[in-house]
């Protein structure tokens, strides 16, 4: 059905209404590409001051492609200052190699980063609303709008939408994630992720971070529920918490700890840590509801571990996606067809992303190991691994051949 207005000018078609729920990645880049065609209203629990004096809320490296698209919607560009050139691979207490990323890539704290493109989009006429959505309050948004697109992140989906099982094998978390946005710790050369490996405990990733304050690094532990890198159990105040990342990376992580400047490292402010676990869950993004479309978009319904670092990246890619296929049917109704095409345009990646990073959270398969060796003797093997993470493709491909080619 189309939207039309009378006037004395004679009947002209009005934009359809999207709302968008929620504001992360997700939300945000939808609300960049789809703004100029549509009639964009976003709701979100909280203000932009809200956010920005609030907790981090998760870790995040927006590789080339992620950034090729914020480019692509004409999203606010950062400086230049921090960019992410290598990732670093260490295997228990081996330092493997650096391999180079093809793009550089960029990693900003959250807070600021939602902050800045809410006021953005408000400056340039997109409606907001700052409240809270549940179960209940939602269908009123049906019927007012012609596409709701459940945007509302980790915390889980407010429509039923179905598991994809295949893809959605855990039933508890695979990891602990403790997270620290710090200052006082010199830099990698060059500038990059690094990714240490301890079979049977977890995962350190320092992450190279823009702040409000200025460069800063995150260190990210994913501990093993139970194992002895799970030590981060009771610790509420920022104090502690400080305390208990520098011990963990004087015992567990040395390279680390050996570049910690003691008398200056700290939390960048009393809200930039945190402590959580997730169960991944991948769900069929589409439903109707009241014989009209419902979409998800980003952790909503692809939820991945954060192993890979790659939820950010897949809510990009999932948001570019959506944009095509509203795109495609602008002039139709908005129906299951709609829905079937958008999840055909994605179920592929989803699929690839999913299956590496479950594959991750187990101990490395002997063929992948040996890549890995590989890369300690070869640039160009280093380099194509290090390109995994921002084209899971190619590592998908990579842990699941049967071959390999010394």
């Amino acid at each position: 059905m189309l939207n039309v207005e009378f006037s004395n000018e004679g009947v002209r078609l009005l934009k359809k209404r999207i709302c968008i729920i929620g504001s992360g990645v997700s939300g945000l880049h939808l609300a960049y590409s789809l703004r100029n065609d549509f009639d964009i209203t976003i709701i979100e629990r909280q203000s932009p001051a809200q956010i920005r004096r609030g907790r981090v809320m998760s870790t995040q490296v927006h590789f080339g492609p992620t950034r090729t698209r914020e480019k692509r919607f004409n999203m606010p560009k950062w400086g230049e200052q921090s960019l992410i050139e290598s990732i670093h691979i260490t295997i228990g207490n081996q330092k493997l190699f650096v391999g180079n990323l093809q793009e550089p890539a960029l990693s900003v704290d959250q807070r600021l980063y939602y902050s800045h493109f809410i006021k953005d989009l408000i400056e340039k006429g997109v409606s907001f609303r700052f409240e809270k959505v549940d179960k209940e309050s939602v269908e009123v948004l049906i019927d007012e709008f012609d596409l709701v697109i459940d945007c509302t992140g980790k915390n889980g989906s407010l429509f039923p939408f179905s598991i994809e099982k295949d893809l959605s094998p855990f039933k508890t978390p695979q990891r602990k994630c403790i997270i620290g946005y710090f200052t006082g710790i010199k830099a990698n050369t060059p500038l990059g992720v690094s990714v240490t490996v301890l079979p049977e405990l977890g995962e350190m990733f320092e992450i190279p971070v823009v702040t409000e304050y200025g460069p800063a690094t995150i260190m990210f532990i994913m501990a093993i529920p139970n194992s002895n890198l799970d030590v981060f159990k009771g610790i509420k105040s920022a104090e502690e918490f400080t305390l208990k990342m520098r011990s963990a990376a004087q015992q567990f992580f040395p390279e680390i700890y050996n570049r910690i400047d003691r008398k200056n490292f700290a939390l960048c402010d009393e809200n930039s840590f945190l402590q959580t676990a997730l169960t991944p869950i991948i769900r069929k993004p589409y439903l109707m509801v009241k014989n009209k479309l419902v979409v998800g978009c980003g952790d909503s319904v692809f939820l991945n571990d954060p192993i890979t670092g790659q939820g950010c990246n897949l809510s990009s890619y999932c948001a570019e996606q959506l944009y095509e296929t509203l795109m495609e049917y602008k002039n139709s109704k908005w129906d299951v067809e709609t829905g079937e095409s958008y999840w055909s345009r994605t179920k592929q990646y989803v699929k690839e992303v999913t299956e590496w990073t479950n594959a991750m959270t187990k101990p490395l398969p002997e063929h992948v190991v040996q890549l890995l060796l590989q890369g300690a003797q070869d640039q160009v093997k280093a380099n194509e691994i290090a390109e995994w993470f921002a084209n899971p493709t190619k590592a998908y491909e990579a842990f699941t051949s049967t071959k390999f080619i010394v």
